[in-house]
C-alpha cells in the first residue's frame, strides 16, 4: 500500500513537521510496517539545484554577437552572484529568471524524433568568458516545448527559492507499507492518519471538504434503489450528480493518484479512486442515463449470466454472486468490478454515485471465483467501515460537483435496515498488565484507547466495558485490545527482565519427536539414503475393492490388475476428498506403496537404478464409525546395487539383510539394541517375506522389513527386487527409552568360539539367538551367523548354521574353564529348546 506524505499531511497536519524517516519509524513501531520510502518526481531530475534568480547586469559578448554576458544573483549572500553566458535573445537586466546552478541535472524536452538525453550543468568558459550556470527556457526545464527564449517570471519570491517550489513541482515522498491482512482499517490515508494521531497525541485529524447530504422527500427519485439481499449488503447509499462534464482531472488530482501508482482516467473515475485511497471506502459511478427502468436492485445473480466487465472480458456470473442490476440485468459485480453497460464515458452527463458496505465473505468468494483482484475487492473482502458510507459519499459528491460542474440533485438514499453496532469487549486492566508484563498505568491505557476511538462505556469492579468502532474488524477480544495498547505504547518500551520466568511451562514430549526425526535423518543420510517427500493425495483406483472394477488405470505407463492384488482397501475405508480438484487426486493415501513406487519408476526411467530412499510419511484410513485414523511411518526402500561400482570391489546386488541391518542400526541408535524378531506371517498386504521387530516379546510391532510383492512393483514398471521397511513412528516413540546409558570400554579381552549347529530348516537364527541370550546374560556380548549350509551331506530337512559366539567378562580375564563351561551350557540349552546338535 502506498501512502503519500503530502496527502497524509492534508489529513493530519502534524505529519508535515516530521521527517519522512521519523514517520516511518513511528508507523512501523505501531504495526504498519514501512517497507520503503520512495521519491516521486513530477519532472525528471526534480529540478534539483535549479533556483530563482535576478539578472543584475547584461552586456553583449565581446566575441559573439548572439551571446550575452550576465551576472545573476541566485541567493542572499554576496557570493551568490554568478557570471553566466546566455544565448537567449530576450535576456535583460532586472529580469526574474530560472537558473540551473553548477551540478544541476536537466532533462530537456527533445526535438521531434530525437532521443531524450540529460544535461549536466558545469562550470565552463564560452568564447573566453566564464559561465557558472544556465538561465533556462521552458523546454530546457522539461516543462514544455517552447524555446523562443528564457522564462521571465513575475514573482516576489526571494532569489535562491527552489524552482520546484515556484512551479509547484516539488517531489513527493511516498511510503510503501506492508499492510497485514487484519489491518483493513488502515488501508487508506485516513486510516494511516488515525494510527499516526494515536502515536502522536495532541493534534486532531482535519476533515476534508464534503457536500451536505439531504433527503428530498417531495421530489420523485429518478433512480430508486431496492435492497433485496440485506445479509449480503447490510448498507447501500447513493445520490445523483447531474449536468456535469466528463473530462481530464485537474493536475493536482492526477498528481496525487500518480504518486501512489494509480493512473488517471477521467474526473469522475478519478474522484472515486481518490476517495477510496483517501477514506478507504470503495465507490462506483454509473452513467445514470444508461440505468434501465429507473431502478437499481442489490441481489444475487440467481442464474449463470453472461456479464462483460470494464476490462472487456465476458464472464459468466455464478448464481451466488452479488450484483447491482437494473431491469435488463447486472451492471456491477458488487464490491469487485464494474461492468461496461453503464460505465462512465466522455458522453456522460448525469452520474449516479454508489457507496455500500458488502458482506466481506460474499465479496471474497466472488473475487476468488472470477480471479479478480481490484483495489475495491481488496478492501471490501477484508471489511470496510459501515459508518463511513455517508462521509465518503459526501466527499465524492463535493469533488464531483467541483470538478465536473454538475449539481447534486435528489436521488439521495441510504438503505441501512440493521445498523452495525460497535464491538462490545470486556476488558480488565489488571489482566492486561499481566499479559503485557509491565505496569503502564490505567491513565495511559485510557489515553491510548481514546486515541484509538475505543470508548469506555462502563467501569465495574475493576472491569471495563469497551465499545470498539465497527471499522476495527480485527479488535473483537480482550487480547486484541491488549495488542492495540502494546503497539501504541511501544513494544520497545517494554523492559526485558534480567531473568526469564513463566508461571507455566508446557511439557515437552520425551523423547522429542522432532529431535528423533533429525537424529534418524542424519544417520540415514550418512548411510547413503536420500529423503523423498510424496503427496498424501492420490488416486482411489489404486486401492478400491477388486469387485468394483476388474481393471483400474494405474498410470500413464500401464494398467494395474487388481483381481489378485493384495493391495486392496475397501471403498468404505478410503478417506475421500469432498472438494477434490482432480479425479486423479481424490483420496488420502491408506498406504505409501503407490506413491513411492511412482518415485522408483521415475528414477528407473532415468537410469537411476541403485536407490536408497527414506520418507517420513503419513497414511489415512476411515473407521466404520466414520472417524479418520492417521498413522505416521518412517519408510526405507532399497533396490539395485549395494554400493556404487568401483574398481576396488566387485559389484554386489543389495539384499534383504542389507536393509534389515539398517533398520536394526536405526533401532540401536535409539537405544533398542536387541529387538525381538518374528517371521512375517503369510498374507501380508504387499510384502512376500520378512520380519517384524518388537521391543519385547508379544509387544506391539515397531518395524516390518520385507520384500515388496513383485506384482505390485511390476504394475509400476519396477522389475527389479525392492526391499521395503516400515517403522511405526508412534510405536517407536513409545519404545524408545528416555535416556541412553553409556558404559566405559572393557579393559579385558573378548573371546570368540564358533559352533556349527545342525537344526531343522524351519529354525531361524532369531530363535537360536534368543535361546543363547536367555542362557547366558552376563558373558555373551554378541553372536553372529557366518555360514549356512544345506546339501546332500545333511539329512533331509536339516541345515547347518555356523554361529560365532563372543564372550567377555568386564571384571576379569576369562579362563578356559569358564569358557568351556559357558559353551557347554549354551549347547545344552540349544539342543533342548531348538533341537540343535554340533555338526561332526
Amino acid at each position: 500500500m502506498k501512502i503519500s506524505l503530502a496527502w497524509l499531511a492534508d489529513l493530519y497536519p502534524a505529519a508535515a513537521t516530521l521527517a519522512p524517516a521519523e514517520i516511518s519509524r513511528l508507523l512501523t513501531s505501531g504495526g504498519l510496517e514501512v517497507e520503503g520510502l520512495d521519491t516521486v518526481e513530477r519532472v525528471p531530475g526534480g529540478l534539483r539545484n535549479v533556483v530563482l534568480g535576478t539578472v543584475l547586469t547584461c552586456a553583449r559578448h565581446p566575441d559573439a554577437d548572439k551571446l550575452s554576458v550576465t551576472t545573476v544573483r541566485v541567493g542572499p549572500a554576496e557570493t551568490d552572484v554568478k557570471p553566466i553566458v546566455c544565448g537567449a535573445p530576450n535576456v535583460a537586466a532586472g529580469q526574474r529568471v530560472v537558473v540551473a546552478l553548477v551540478g544541476a541535472e536537466l532533462h530537456p524536452v527533445p526535438a521531434e524524433g530525437a532521443e531524450a538525453k540529460p544535461l549536466i550543468i558545469g562550470k565552463s568558459k564560452i568564447r573566453g568568458q566564464m559561465s557558472e550556470g544556465m538561465i533556462c527556457a521552458e523546454d530546457e526545464l522539461g516543462l514544455g516545448t517552447s524555446h523562443a527564449g528564457i522564462l521571465v517570471l513575475d514573482t516576489d519570491l526571494p532569489d535562491g527559492t527552489p524552482a520546484a517550489r515556484y512551479f509547484d513541482l516539488e517531489a513527493e515522498t511516498v511510503l510503501e507499507i506492508g499492510l497485514t491482512p487484519n489491518r483493513a482499517d488502515a488501508a487508506s490515508h485516513l486510516g494511516t492518519a488515525r494510527d499516526l494521531r494515536a502515536l502522536l497525541p495532541g493534534t486532531e485529524i482535519t476533515v476534508p471538504p464534503m457536500a451536505q447530504l439531504q433527503y428530498e422527500t417531495t421530489l420523485p427519485r429518478a433512480i430508486n434503489v431496492v435492497l433485496a439481499d440485506a445479509a449480503a449488503c447490510p448498507r447501500y447509499a447513493g445520490l445523483s450528480v447531474r449536468g456535469g462534464r466528463v473530462g481530464p482531472s485537474p493536475e493536482w488530482l492526477q498528481r496525487r493518484l500518480r504518486a501512489i501508482g494509480v493512473g488517471p482516467i477521467n474526473n469522475v473515475v478519478d474522484v472515486t479512486n481518490y476517495v477510496l485511497h483517501e477514506l478507504g471506502q470503495p465507490l462506483h459511478a454509473f452513467d445514470a442515463d444508461k440505468i434501465q427502468g429507473g431502478a437499481l436492485t442489490v441481489r444475487r445473480a440467481g442464474t449463470p449470466t453472461l456479464f462483460t466487465t470494464l476490462d472487456g472480458v465476458a464472464r459468466t456470473l455464478h448464481p451466488d454472486d452479488l450484483v447491482i442490476a437494473d431491469t435488463e440485468g447486472p451492471l456491477v459485480l458488487a464490491g469487485v468490478f464494474g461492468g461496461q453497460r453503464a460505465a462512465v464515458s466522455s458522453e456522460t452527463v448525469n452520474v449516479f454515485l454508489e457507496a455500500a458496505y458488502f458482506n466481506p465473505s460474499v465479496v471474497r468468494k466472488a473475487s476468488q471465483r472470477h480471479g479478480l483482484k481490484t483495489d475495491s475487492s481488496f478492501r471490501n473482502e477484508r471489511g470496510t467501515d459501515p459508518n463511513a458510507i455517508l462521509p465518503a459519499l459526501a466527499r465524492a459528491a463535493y469533488l464531483l460537483a467541483e470538478l465536473t460542474g454538475g449539481t447534486i440533485e435528489g436521488d439521495f438514499q441510504d438503505h441501512y435496515p440493521a445498523p452495525i453496532r460497535p464491538h462490545v469487549v470486556a476488558f480488565s486492566p489488571a489482566r492486561a498488565t499481566r499479559l503485557i508484563g509491565q505496569e503502564i498505568g490505567e491513565e495511559r491505557m485510557r489515553e491510548i484507547l481514546t486515541a484509538l476511538e475505543i470508548k469506555i462505556i462502563a467501569e465495574v469492579d475493576g472491569r471495563w466495558t469497551l465499545h470498539v468502532p465497527a471499522y476495527r474488524v480485527d479488535v473483537t477480544r480482550e487480547a486484541d485490545v491488549v495488542e492495540d495498547l502494546l503497539r501504541i505504547y511501544g513494544f520497545d518500551n517494554i523492559a526485558l527482565p534480567t531473568h526469564a520466568a513463566a508461571p507455566y511451562v508446557a511439557p515437552t514430549p520425551r523423547p522429542d519427536p522432532d529431535r528423533l526425526r533429525r537424529t534418524l535423518s542424519e544417520m540415514l543420510v550418512g548411510r547413503g539414503y536420500n529423503e523423498i517427500i510424496t503427496s498424501s493425495l492420490t488416486w482411489s483406483g489404486y486401492y478400491e475393492d477388486a469387485a468394483s472394477s476388474d481393471r483400474l488405470q494405474a498410470s500413464s505407463t500401464g494398467q494395474l490388475e487388481t483381481q489378485n492384488s493384495k493391495l486392496e482397501t475397501r471403498n468404505s475405508q478410503l478417506v475421500r476428498l469432498a472438494n477434490a480438484n482432480s479425479a486423479e487426486l481424490n483420496v488420502l493415501r491408506p498406504t505409501l506403496v503407490p506413491t513411492v513406487l511412482d518415485v522408483l519408476r521415475r528414477n528407473l526411467n532415468r537410469r537411476q537404478r541403485d536407490l536408497k530412499l527414506y520418507e517420513f510419511g503419513r497414511t489415512y484410513t476411515m473407521k466404520p464409525s466414520g472417524a479418520t485414523t492417521e498413522r505416521e511411518t518412517l519408510l526405507l526402500v532399497l533396490t539395485g546395487q549395494r554400493e556404487a561400482e568401483s574398481w576396488a570391489r566387485k559389484a554386489e546386488k543389495a539384499t534383504f539383510h542389507d536393509l534389515a541391518g539398517t533398520v536394526l542400526a536405526v533401532l540401536a541408535r535409539l537405544g533398542i539394541a536387541e529387538p525381538q524378531q518374528q517371521l512375517l506371517p503369510d498374507g501380508h498386504a504387499y510384502l512376500t517375506g520378512g520380519l517384524t521387530l518388537h521391543r519385547q516379546a508379544n509387544g506391539p510391532a515397531i518395524a516390518t522389513v520385507g520384500v515388496l510383492d513383485a506384482r505390485q512393483a511390476k504394475a509400476f514398471d519396477v522389475e527389479q527386487p525392492v526391499f521395503w521397511a516400515e517403522i511405526d513412528w508412534s510405536a517407536l516413540g513409545k519404545a524408545t527409552p528416555p535416556t541412553i546409558t553409556a558404559r566405559e570400554l572393557p579393559r579385558f579381552p573378548e573371546v570368540r568360539r564358533d559352533l556349527s549347529l545342525v537344526v531343522d530348516r524351519g529354525v531361524s537364527f532369531a530363535e537360536i539367538a534368543a535361546v543363547a541370550r536367555r542362557t547366558e546374560r552376563k558373558l555373551l556380548t554378541d553372536l553372529n551367523v557366518f555360514d549356512v549350509y544345506e546339501g546332500d551331506r545333511l539329512e533331509t530337512g536339516k541345515k547347518a548354521v555356523a554361529v560365532a559366539f563372543t564372550l567377555q567378562d568386564p571384571e576379569q580375564t576369562l579362563t578356559d574353564k569358564v569358557i568351556d563351561g559357558t559353551m557347554a551350557r549354551l549347547l545344552q540349552q540349544l539342543e533342548k529348546q531348538v533341537g540343535a546338535v554340533v555338526r561332526r
